[in-house]
């Protein structure tokens, strides 16, 4: 009896909790029932924010103010402010922070949200609508949990913009790529998306945000942990010519043209300043160039390595002094809210230099409408639990994951798989029925998961499973089981590659290769199997598989990344032709032996006097596996250039005229922007698909110079679009090329130039010349 009571005593109990949990009402200030705050001009909407920011300052003390400056700031009961979390995470769906407290919190009531493919696969897609609208989904859910009561805060640290330049690199999985033009457009189109903004940009209502974007890390940040280098403590050694065409293209967009209200700096120091204490870098680039009006953040506790372990600060309030008077303006971490007030006693920091901070801050939330009253009323206020996991927004995480699995090998069309005819398979390795390496790092709980397994199992109800190994490691394998396996079955999948153990923040990987003995597992599987095999690699950085490549056992190879919470089922769906691929790889594969080039050597740029062969696809003179762009379909799409126009400036008159030093390079800023905007010009391209099943194609518009000048890249992206073609369909799509920008790189000093000579246009394997002469000459040409 005693037992029975105290069960019901537990479920009325739960249940009392799960109402409480419904009624749960977000943090906010300025509630209209508040007689004690309502009077105050912060809390008056129809001020202007920077005068209602400046009001809320005018009234703390300094000890209050202080307390702000950290991503955990203290709450000013007296004021109506509620406790506020700067630290939240939205790489790829709203997730909690595992390594310290997060502005989200997720339990029984909110048990998760949508988890799209990790962003390097996203990135494959080469689709800004997409990416545009993953993030306007992430937006509208992290809106929904803050309303709910699930949330402490609404600024979220994303995207991840930094260039994967090295393949080792353990958070390259988070980026968009090696391509300073891709990982650009990512950028721009993720913070429109999750701020509230439209997909063209420059409407949002008032500046008011839905979410908040932080484009993260500035600047030039891509080592963990290498060979005993720290990203703690690493400086990195950068040219002018680098930074201004590789490292900071991607930040200057994301803040330009998206729009974003946040900014990340780095841990790493560059050129001996660490990234935090940058005068030149955070307030005369970022703010005054770039005209950036938000919040800067520093990176989780890199505020006390300035002093502890970059010895670049003399003391902790040194090191306080070096970030506040660079133009940061919150810390993550409690150094600031310790060391902050006996830096001003020192006389090494004024209160003036705290309240340029808050006013940032306090900006950025009152865009967020947190200031406003009951969030309820105010725009965004209707959304709920029932916004979030909902079918629609697990349909796009499928649809991301379809489209951007890449298809590298398909011998002898071997694929797609035969739906009838394939009586039974075979699913082999570890990689293939654990639903949390599907996620990649920095996920949050996803609302359902398909594994490889799961996912094929639904096309062929004889499907068997074998791990071969018993983890990712592979330091065994059962060669017995899994051939006996594979002699058995129609067709043999292999789900291989590597997860989190391998990549991610604070590891970088020390090969290019599949770990363990995963390699003699796959060869011995393809040897035993009636039909060449597929090897699904499920991977962030690329892995040499060129073994794999030229085996004609193995006849199918896919890369499909960390590709979310429906990857398994898409994986299915492209092994048995309910859907094409159509993904492109956002990064070089490299061969094995790269990994002899140090991590800390920052150079893009090839030196054949050295032999150090270059970084990315853009100034990278080796042997590659797969090359940036690559990827194959079920269907052969062909490219023709249809008419190509072309303005009135021209390249050799300028270059006499000028009276250059270089007269091969033409600085842009010496051109003018009214003469590079009327250069601009249409490239139109038809595209048909020449196959039999319908699919979606990325067009991708390089352009390279006749004869590369040195330091000049050996071609470089410049415009890509999709489309979705039926079998024998036929579409044209249009590019806008601005020589200024397109046909520009980066000269010893940084200075943007055009550098005189032929370029080519190339798409597919198409190439369209443009002489040096008719870059700007008034004329169209049509073909």
């Amino acid at each position: 009896m005693a037992l029975k009571f105290t069960i019901i005593c537990s479920i009325i109990l739960l249940e009392i909790l799960k109402a409480q949990s419904a009624n749960k009402l977000p943090p906010f200030s300025c509630d209209s029932g508040a007689t004690s705050t309502k009077s105050y001009p912060f809390c008056n909407s129809d001020l202007p924010i920077p005068e209602r920011a400046h009001d809320l300052i005018s009234r703390l003390s300094l000890d209050e103010k202080i307390s702000q400056l950290v991503n955990k700031a203290s709450a000013v009961p007296r004021l109506g402010i509620p406790y506020y979390q700067w630290w939240s995470e939205s790489l790829h769906g709203v997730a909690g922070s595992t390594t310290a407290d997060s502005g989200v919190t997720f339990d029984e009531t909110i048990k998760s949200a949508t988890s799209f493919p990790q962003v390097i696969l996203t990135a494959s897609t080469f689709d800004e609508n997409l990416w545009y609208r993953i993030a306007k989904v992430m937006g509208k859910e992290a809106r929904a949990i803050y309303n709910e009561g699930h949330a402490v805060g609404m600024t979220f640290w994303s995207p991840n913009v930094n260039i994967f330049r090295d393949p080792r690199w353990g958070r390259g999985q988070e980026t968009p790529g090696e391509d300073p033009f891709l990982t650009s457009k990512y950028a721009v189109s993720f913070v429109r998306g999750i701020q509230g903004d439209s997909f063209e940009g420059g409407d949002l209502r008032d500046g008011h945000l839905q979410a908040s974007a932080c484009c993260k890390h500035l600047t030039a940040y891509d080592l963990e942990s290498w060979n005993g280098n720290s990203r703690f403590t690493f400086d990195a050694l950068v040219t002018k010519q680098d930074m201004s065409d590789t490292f900071q293209p991607s930040f200057k967009s994301c803040v330009k043209d998206g729009r974003a209200s946040g900014v990340m700096c780095a841990y790493n120091s560059v050129n001996g300043v660490p990234n935090c204490a940058d005068y030149d870098l955070l307030t005369k680039t970022v703010r005054g160039e770039w005209g950036f009006q938000g919040y800067i953040a520093s990176d989780d506790h890199a505020v006390p390595h300035l002093y502890e372990m970059q010895k670049y600060s003399k003391s902790h309030e040194d090191a306080v002094a070096d970030v506040l008077k660079a133009g940061m303006d919150v810390e993550c971490g409690d150094y600031l809210a310790n060391h902050t007030k006996s830096a001003i006693q020192m006389g090494k920091v004024s209160e003036f230099d705290i309240d340029r901070a808050l006013h940032n801050l306090f900006t950025v939330r009152m865009r967020l409408g947190l200031f406003n009253g009951n969030p309820s009323q105010l725009p965004y206020g209707n959304l709920s639990r029932n916004d979030i996991c909902t079918h629609e927004h697990q349909d796009l995480a499928l649809e991301v994951a379809r489209d951007g699995i890449v298809l590298l090998k398909n011998s002898a069309n071997l694929l797609p798989l035969s739906k009838s005819e394939t009586k039974s398979l075979a699913v082999i390795g570890p990689n293939a029925n654990v639903s949390q390496t599907l996620l990649g790092s920095y996920a949050g709980p996803p609302c359902n998961t398909a594994t490889p397994l799961q996912g094929l199992m639904n096309y062929v109800k004889k499907t068997e499973f074998h791990q071969g190994c018993e983890t990712v490691n592979c330091t065994s394998i059962a060669s017995r089981e899994a051939t006996r396996l594979a002699r058995s079955a129609d067709y043999v999948v292999l789900v291989m590659g590597i997860n989190q153990d391998f990549e991610r923040e604070d590891l970088d990987r020390e090969d290019l290769v599949l770990p363990g003995q995963q390699q003699s597992l796959i060869m011995s599987v393809a040897k035993a199997a009636k039909n060449p095999v597929i090897l699904v690699l499920l991977c962030g950085g690329p892995v040499d598989v060129s073994f794999a490549k030229r085996n004609p056992k193995i006849g199918g190879i896919l890369w499909a990344g960390y590709p979310g919470e429906a990857g398994g089922r898409a994986i299915a769906e492209i092994i048995f032709g309910d859907v094409n691929p159509g993904g492109r790889l956002p990064m070089t594969w490299y061969p094995k032996d790269f990994i002899k080039i140090p991590m800390t050597d920052m150079r893009m740029r090839s030196d054949p006097l050295s032999g150090y062969p270059g970084r990315t696809y853009r100034f990278y003179q080796g042997e590659k596996v797969y090359e940036f762009g690559y990827g194959l379909s079920y269907s052969n799409y062909s490219y023709k250039f249809v008419n190509v126009g072309k303005n009135n400036l021209n390249v050799k008159r300028l270059s006499n005229a000028m009276r250059l030093k270089r007269p091969y390079e033409i600085p842009v800023s010496d051109i003018g922007f009214e003469k590079c905007q009327n250069a601009k010009f249409s490239v139109n391209v038809s595209v048909e698909n020449e196959g039999e099943m319908a699919g979606k194609n990325s067009v991708l518009l390089f352009v390279r110079r006749d004869e590369a000048v040195k330091g000049s890249p050996v071609k470089q992206l410049v415009g890509f679009q999709t489309l979705r073609l039926n079998a024998n369909e036929k579409a044209n799509v249009e590019f806008e090329i601005n020589p200024c920008q397109h046909f520009s790189s980066a000269s010893e000093d940084g200075t943007m130039v055009i550098q005189s000579g032929t370029h080519h246009l190339i798409v597919g394997d198409q190439e369209y010349p443009i002489l040096p002469s008719q870059i700007f000459d008034n004329s169209w040409h049509s073909f």
